[in-house]
């Protein structure tokens, strides 16, 4: 690890999140193809995992992970600091545990290390994930948030969840070049509060892209700190979000990319390289719900 960054971040009880973990959101290949990726991930020193019940992929994370204890690269699943998410139509804090308990099962744990808020807007209880009434418009629930933090504090008194997100410890969030989210970063690291950032490299491939967004592998300067560092345009942008103190989660089950998005601590950024990418902080979000 580079000197000038620190291989985890510490959470308000002293659980340590490593900086960069792998994440299994919309990620393309077949059934297996993420179960693959999480056991090839931990034996190249990955110890993070972000997935969530509604990427449908919690079980193949936990195949992963039992393969990874049962050959032996890792003598306890503590050891794999998993990150999950209550879905929307889990809200209702009447429920929260039993639906959680189904995260847990499929992850093959009786406790992750972080829980966080999917999304703050509940739909209709049930394990369909998109619940739609006879127009098909998507039918909401009205469940107040902060009974659903509640309900979610429980689970930590409960042990079934270290840490919980958004706060007290940790928010997740769109950022990337093009969508630096600097102020709510900014606040959220004056109150202590962890930042993650999905989609660091501006979901290339994200089915809500219109056709019209940048993309960062075309970018000039990019290509150019690349070059002169002798890295990749995705290795230069994970570098950047973890020089202000974000922790990543790039997704790949691709081996090469894998170890690719792995390898950015051996070099660093200038704080002119910096300013140069912090240029491009001009475009608004692309992760944004159609519902």
């Amino acid at each position: 690890m580079s000197s000038d960054i620190a291989e985890f971040a510490v959470l308000p009880n002293g659980t340590k999140y490593p900086v960069i973990g792998l994440g299994t959101h919309n990620v393309t290949g077949g059934p297996g193809s993420v179960r693959d990726a999480v056991k090839y991930a931990i034996d190249i020193g990955y110890r993070s995992v972000d997935c969530a019940y509604a990427y449908e992929n919690e079980k193949e994370v936990g195949d992963g992970i039992q393969a990874k204890l049962d050959d032996g690269t890792i003598k306890d699943k503590k050891e794999i600091f998993i990150t999950t998410k209550l879905w929307d139509t889990h809200h209702n804090p009447r429920h929260i545990k039993e639906n959680f308990q189904k995260s847990l099962d499929n992850l093959k744990v009786n406790c992750v290390q972080l829980l966080v808020i999917h999304w703050p807007v509940s739909l209709k209880d049930g394990d369909d994930l998109f619940p739609k009434d006879k127009n098909d418009q998507i039918m909401f629930a009205n469940h107040d948030i902060v009974d659903t933090w509640k309900g979610m504090e429980e689970l930590v008194d409960a042990g079934m969840a270290e840490n919980i997100g958004i706060k007290p410890c940790n928010l997740q969030v769109e950022i990337h070049p093009y969508f630096s989210n600097r102020k709510l970063v900014d606040f959220c690291l004056s109150k202590g509060i962890t930042v993650t950032a999905y989609a660091p490299l501006a979901n290339p491939d994200s089915p809500l892209r219109t056709g019209k967004e940048p993309s960062i592998f075309d970018e000039p300067v990019l290509k150019d700190i690349a070059q002169n560092k002798d890295k990749t345009i995705a290795q230069v942008v994970l570098r950047f979000i973890l020089q202000r103190n974000i922790i990543v989660i790039p997704k790949s089950v691709t081996p090469s990319r894998i170890k690719e998005n792995f390898n950015v601590f051996s070099f660093s950024l200038s704080p002119d390289e910096m300013e140069q990418i912090w240029a491009l902080d001009k475009y608004p979000r692309i992760w944004i719900e159609k519902w």
